[in-house]
């Protein structure tokens, strides 16, 4: 049961959002923590026994861990290196020990073979939020909680299965403040208007513009230059719109329920620089990294090297985090050069964002300056680059994406492309071709909605983003007319749903 389905919206959220109210309302604290924590269960067992399992496993073991510190200070770092040693056991098992296996069969010749292991949902996420908790511990950084609030941070699910990565201060703070459990109209209005917007990104341009992308990566071979580059702008696109149309939802869930989730996407296409870009893109696995990763390792503290080494491992982590294989490896080892490279401060952008934060390797300031708009079109262009690692099969076909938009060829494969784009909306124009015996038409049809959800797609993108228009928006009979029709429209399109691409993360 995602957010995205007719369960989620009819049946769950209405049942959620009136038992939480009325609990509240009544000042029965305990039993709305408890009811609250009992549809968290309940929504992630829809994904499967098994993995609340594994979650409730995770989130006591770290608990007991947390609790030994009480017993006992003088254990701390024993038990911060068994707890994360232990989080990050349990990932490796369930995430990387098929990869790490494959990878020894090949170097040994040896056949190894294990019994499947089915990857929890989310299993990223809860794994990096418990390592945050049991580590802060041991460092003497927060209190031991309650099990009851542990639990309802660790199972909290807006913030489960897809981030952001939320730190246990910051959602156990606002689970003590009974003032937030205040039934708000406001907020209720601007969290479904969230979670509106976040469903029609989803519904009406991820999952269209995903079509043609499964499509395009999977016939790799038989793809021409220019099919390349509409396949990879619109992969840029149905990523984006996929992730941050997840995270406006499960912002929306939150606020209808009181709570504000940290930010995790401010418009990251708007970056000027691939530094800039990880400021803005999947914000909190980038704090998790720098918190509890870049700045043990030394930071910036240990001299100029040591820097750009600390920057490309956090980069080559992120990209095993995303996924276990070398295409994620890849990904995240050239965004981290990119990162390097702007770090050193031989080429930088007029007026970046946060420039006066900036610090250069090499330089005071940057040796040659760009305007902000080629600043722009440079980051993005590279990382629709970097995406052709991250959406290939493996490394085979990423290198064959790369031969075929490097050496131009054009033998007509993207309308064949434009063939899968078959779109419920373009259901009349296709039956008056037909009927005109101009099947041939079809896919000049698809072709050019194709283009136009790649247009919208980026107008979204360059606009102001979800969190921005919910803050600054006023209902009128207009904007709730529009919201409205945005709704009705997106839920018809729930016929047609399809899992969140980070659910695999």
């Amino acid at each position: 049961m995602g957010f995205n389905s007719f369960t989620f919206i009819l049946i769950f959220l209405p049942i959620l959002l009136f038992g939480w109210n009325v609990l509240n309302k009544y000042e029965k604290y305990r039993w709305a923590d408890l009811f609250l924590l009992f549809m968290s269960l309940y929504f992630y067992q829809t994904f499967g026994m098994e993995f609340m399992l594994v979650l409730g496993a995770s989130a006591m073991c770290n608990y007991l861990l947390s609790a030994v510190i009480d017993i006992n200070k003088k254990s701390a770092n024993i038990v911060k290196v068994i707890g994360v040693l232990f989080n990050l056991g349990l990932l490796f098992y369930f995430k990387y020990l098929g990869f790490f296996l494959d990878n020894v069969s090949a170097l040994t010749g040896a056949t190894i073979t294990i019994k499947e292991i089915i990857m929890p949902i989310g299993i990223s996420f809860f794994t990096f939020g418990q390592i945050s908790f049991i580590v802060d511990r041991a460092n003497g950084k927060t209190e031991n909680y309650s099990l009851l609030r542990y639990l309802m941070y660790s199972f909290y699910f807006p913030k489960l299965i897809q981030g952001p990565i939320a730190f246990h201060k910051e959602m156990i703070d606002q689970f003590d403040d009974t003032s937030l459990r205040r039934y708000d109209a406001d907020k209720m209005a601007r969290g479904l208007m969230s979670f509106i917007i976040g469903l029609s990104k989803k519904v009406l341009l991820a999952d269209n513009l995903a079509m043609a992308v499964n499509y395009g990566f999977h016939y790799t071979y038989y793809l021409d230059t220019l099919t390349v580059i509409f396949v990879m702008l619109a992969y840029a696109f149905e990523i984006y719109l996929d992730f941050s149309g997840y995270c406006d939802m499960a912002n929306g869930v939150s606020l209808m329920l009181g709570f504000e989730l940290p930010m995790n996407f401010n418009s990251p296409y708007k970056a000027a620089s691939s530094k800039e870009l990880w400021q803005r893109w999947h914000m909190t696995l980038s704090r998790f990294f720098i918190k509890y990763v870049y700045i043990p390792l030394g930071g910036s503290r240990k001299g100029k090297l040591r820097t750009m080494i600390n920057v490309l491992i956090v980069f080559v982590l992120s990209g095993l985090w995303h996924g276990a294989g070398w295409t994620y490896v890849c990904w995240g080892l050239m965004q981290g050069l990119l990162v390097v490279w702007d770090n050193l401060g031989i080429t930088g952008v007029k007026e970046t964002v946060g420039s006066k934060k900036n610090r250069y390797l090499l330089r005071e300031k940057p040796l040659i300056e760009v305007p902000r708009p080629i600043g722009n079109a440079i980051t993005f262009i590279m990382f629709v680059i970097s995406l052709v690692f991250f959406g290939s099969q493996n490394l085979e076909y990423a290198f064959e994406m790369f031969r075929r938009f490097t050496f131009w060829t054009y033998p007509g494969f993207l309308y064949k492309t434009a063939e899968n784009f078959k779109i419920s909306e373009n259901y009349i124009f296709r039956q008056l071709f037909t009927q005109l015996g101009r099947d041939n038409m079809n896919n000049i049809v698809y072709l050019v909605t194709f283009v136009i959800l790649l247009v919208i797609s980026a107008i979204v993108m360059t606009r102001k983003n979800t969190a921005e228009i919910v803050k600054e928006t006023n209902f009128d009979k207009k904007t709730i007319a529009g919201l409205t029709v945005l709704f009705i429209w997106s839920f018809i399109s729930l016929s047609n749903v399809s899992t969140f691409i980070y659910f695999q993360f």
